[in-house]
């Protein structure tokens, strides 16, 4: 149970990510605002997730079919929009808004180098990015060698899955949120 604890706590906690064309130079508040949007996402899928696992790997890949999106859900609200996605989706509907393709773009090409970003969008929208690196107990589900009851329980959920043969550090995805930009001379 250890190595799940502490694969799961280093995937949902905060990785760094790259700068990227079309990315802004958000000052330190932007940034912030969009950490702490996540913040809630990232600590009540840990719980999920770690509850899941003490009935084993199975359970956990149901958590993130299922109470995953409905955590993000949740706290979508008041005109925040958030989620995960990855350059090798298992689960197709996890695909993000077309603004995260880019960054997911170029932090592939440019895994070295990973940093938080925000992108400018239209309607006076910022969109943050931060990676999900792979820690060592995540090759249980996304590693060379998933073990035969994981890769049966996968095969069944997700047919198309493209989510396995990642090596430890390497990204393994985003998580992103969307929210409305500061209005001029109000709080940030």
């Amino acid at each position: 149970m250890s190595k799940f604890r502490g694969f799961f706590l280093g995937v949902i906690g905060i990785a760094v990510c790259i700068g990227v064309a079309g990315v802004v130079s958000a000052d330190e508040s932007t940034m912030t605002r969009g950490a702490e949007l996540l913040q809630p996402f990232k600590k009540n899928l840990k719980q999920a997730l770690l509850k899941g696992l003490e009935d084993g790997p199975e359970q956990a890949i149901d958590v993130c079919k299922d109470k995953a999106p409905k955590i993000a859900k949740e706290l979508s609200v008041d005109g925040v929009l958030m989620g995960r996605s990855s350059h090798r989706l298992r689960n197709p509907s996890n695909e993000g808004p077309d603004w995260v393709t880019p960054v997911l773009k170029d932090y592939v090409a440019e895994q070295s180098n990973l940093t938080p970003v925000t992108v400018q969008l239209p309607g006076e929208r910022i969109g943050y990015v931060e990676p999900i690196k792979l820690q060592p107990v995540c090759l249980v589900c996304h590693g060379s060698a998933v073990p035969p009851s994981v890769q049966a329980t996968l095969e069944q959920q997700y047919p198309s899955d493209q989510a396995t043969g990642f090596e430890v550090d390497e990204l393994r995805g985003v998580f992103w949120a969307e929210f409305p930009a500061p209005k001029s001379g109000s709080p940030k």
